[in-house]
C-alpha cells in the first residue's frame, strides 16, 4: 500500500504542464540520437549538463533520465533499416531486423521493436518501483567499511566483464581514480597532482572529462570518416507497418522473457543491457520453433533483444536509487547530476527527498507511452534523418562541446584541458581501452577515498574490520572472485586452444 501512494504521489507531482514538456523533450532528444550513429545518450547527456545547471532537479533529471531510455528506442531504427546499431545493445537486432527490412518488412520489425521496448520498459520500471524500496531499507545496515568494498565491487564488475581486455579496463579504472584526485585534499588541505598550475587546485570538472572522453572521440572518429552518408543503404518502409496476428503470436513470449531478462541483468553493475540482448536472442532461438530462421529475419531476433535491452534500463537505477552505485558510465552521468543538485543518490534519499524519485518513476511510465506514440506513427519522419551527413552534425557536437565546456566556468584553461582529454579519450579508444570505467572511478573516487577514511578512523586503521563483519566478509570475496575468473578463464581458454 505504501508503494502504491507513493506511485501516486510521484504521478501528482509530475502531471504538470512544465514536467510533462521536459518528459516528452527527454524521450524525443533520446530518440534522435539513438537513431543518429554515433551520438548515443551518454554523449547527449554529457553535452546537455550545463544546459540543465539552472534547471529545477525534478525538471532536468527527468529530461536527461528520459534521454537515457528514450535512445534504446531510436537505437532500433538504424539497425533495421541500414544494419547500423545506433546503441551498442541494438547491434542483435541487426541480424534479423535488417533481414526483416529486405524482406519488405521493415514496418512490422519497427513495429515489434516499438511495442517491445514500450512493454519492457513499463515493466522494468515496474520492477524499479516495487524493488527499489526494499533495497533502500536493506542499505541501511551498510557501514563504510561495506559502502567501501561496494564501490570497490561496483569498479572490479565494470573492469571485470567489459568487453576486451580486463587489464586494460584497470588501467582505464586508475586512469580515471587518478582524475578524481587531482586539486586540494578537503581533510588536509593539501595540494594533489597540480603540477604547481592554480587553475587545478579546484580539481577538474566532471562535466569537462564526460565530454572530452565521450563527445570528442565520437566526432572525431566520424569525422575522419570524411562524413560518408547512409542514403545509399537505407531499407524502404515498405507495405503494413504494424505487426500481423502471426507476429503477436511469436513474440508475446520473447517480450515478456526478454523484459525479465534485462532487467535483472541491469541491475548487476559492470554488465549493462547489450549482454542482455545477446543473451535474450541466444534464449529465444533455443525456445523457438523455428531456429533456422534466425539471421533470416525472424521477428523472435527483435522483440526478445529490444525488450532485453529497454529493460535494462530499469534495473540499471536500482542499483543507483537505492545505494547510490552507478552500474555503468550512463548511470555515472546521472548520479553526478543527482550530486550537481546537492542530492546524494542512495537510500537516504527515500526519507529526505521521496517526492523527486517517486515523480522520476512516475515520469518513466509516462515516457514510455510518449514514445511509443511517437515511434510507431513517425518513424518514417525519423528514419529520414539518416540521410543526414555526418560533417555538420559532428562539427555541431564539438561547437557544443566547446560551449558548454566553456559555460561552466568561463575559463579558456577549461578548453585546453578539453583537448587534451579529447585526444586521451581518443586514442584509448583506438588502442581498445573502454571509457566506461574511467568514468565510473572519476563518480565513485571521492565516494571510496572518503569511506575508507571514515572506516580507518573509526577503527583507528585496523584493516582487519572490513573481514569482521558478514556483509563486508561476502562483498570482498565477491570481489576477489571479479579479479580472478577473468584471468582463470583466460589460462582455461590457452590451455584448451593448445590441446585443440
Amino acid at each position: 500500500m505504501d508503494v502504491f501512494s507513493n506511485i501516486m504521489t510521484g504521478f501528482s507531482a509530475v502531471l504538470t504542464l512544465e514536467t510533462l514538456a521536459f518528459a516528452f523533450l527527454g524521450v524525443l532528444i533520446g530518440t534522435l540520437t539513438g537513431i543518429l550513429p554515433g551520438i548515443g545518450p551518454i554523449t547527449a547527456i554529457a553535452l546537455l549538463i550545463p544546459l540543465s545547471y539552472g534547471m529545477e532537479p525534478m525538471s532536468g533529471l527527468i529530461m536527461l533520465i528520459g534521454i537515457y531510455y528514450g535512445s534504446m528506442y531510436g537505437g532500433s531504427t538504424t539497425a533495421i533499416l541500414i544494419k547500423t546499431p545506433g546503441e551498442v545493445a541494438s547491434i542483435v537486432t541487426t541480424l534479423d531486423g535488417y533481414e526483416m527490412a529486405k524482406q519488405g518488412k521493415a514496418g512490422r520489425a519497427l513495429s515489434a521493436a516499438a511495442i517491445g521496448s514500450f512493454i519492457a520498459g513499463t515493466l522494468s520500471t515496474l520492477g524499479l518501483m516495487l524493488l527499489s524500496p526494499i533495497l533502500a531499507k536493506s542499505a541501511y545496515y551498510f557501514g563504510s567499511a561495506e559502502y567501501f568494498l561496494l564501490i570497490v565491487l561496483a569498479m572490479s564488475m565494470v573492469s571485470s566483464l567489459t568487453t576486451g581486455s580486463p587489464l586494460k579496463a584497470y588501467i582505464s579504472t586508475l586512469f580515471g581514480l587518478s582524475i578524481a584526485m587531482v586539486g586540494i585534499d578537503l581533510q588536509t588541505s593539501v595540494p594533489r597532482f597540480t603540477f604547481g598550475i592554480p587553475n587545478l587546485l579546484d580539481g577538474i570538472d566532471f562535466v569537462l572529462i564526460a565530454i572530452a572522453l565521450f563527445a570528442i572521440p565520437e566526432a572525431i572518429e566520424n569525422l575522419a570518416r570524411k562524413g560518408s552518408s547512409h542514403k545509399a543503404d537505407i531499407q524502404k518502409i515498405k507495405g503494413s507497418q504494424w505487426m500481423t496476428r502471426e507476429d503477436w503470436k511469436r513474440s508475446i513470449g520473447p517480450f515478456g522473457r526478454g523484459s525479465v531478462l534485462g532487467f535483472l541483468i541491469g541491475v548487476l553493475p559492470g554488465i549493462g543491457p547489450s549482454l542482455a540482448s545477446f543473451l535474450s536472442y541466444g534464449m529465444e532461438k533455443k525456445l523457438s520453433k523455428h531456429p533456422e530462421e534466425f539471421g533470416k529475419g525472424a521477428i523472435e531476433g527483435v522483440s526478445g533483444p529490444e525488450a532485453a535491452n529497454n529493460a535494462g534500463v530499469g534495473g540499471a537505477l536500482v542499483p543507483l536509487f537505492t545505494l547510490g552505485i552507478p552500474g555503468s558510465a550512463t548511470t555515472a552521468l546521472l548520479m553526478f547530476i543527482f550530486m550537481m543538485y546537492g542530492l546524494q543518490p542512495g537510500p537516504g534519499m527515500f526519507d529526505s527527498n521521496p517526492t523527486l524519485l517517486w515523480a522520476i518513476i512516475a515520469s518513466m511510465y509516462i515516457g514510455n507511452v510518449m514514445l511509443l506514440i511517437l515511434n510507431l506513427p513517425l518513424v518514417g519522419v525519423f528514419a529520414s534523418l539518416l540521410k543526414l551527413p555526418a560533417v555538420p552534425l559532428f562539427v555541431g557536437v564539438v561547437a557544443l562541446s566547446v560551449l558548454g565546456v566553456y559555460g561552466i566556468n568561463f575559463n579558456q584553461f577549461d578548453l585546453i584541458l578539453l583537448f587534451v582529454f579529447g585526444m586521451v579519450g581518443y586514442a584509448m579508444s583506438r588502442f581498445g581501452f573502454p571509457l566506461a570505467p574511467a568514468v565510473m572511478a572519476l563518480v565513485l573516487g571521492p565516494l571510496l577515498e572518503q569511506n575508507f577514511r571514515r572506516t580507518m578512523e573509526i577503527t583507528n586503521g585496523d584493516l582487519l574490520t572490513f573481514v569482521q563483519r558478514p556483509i563486508s566478509l561476502v562483498i570482498l570475496i565477491l570481489i576477489v572472485l571479479m579479479i580472478i575468473l577473468p584471468i582463470l578463464k583466460r589460462v582455461f581458454m590457452k590451455k584448451r586452444n593448445s590441446r585443440g
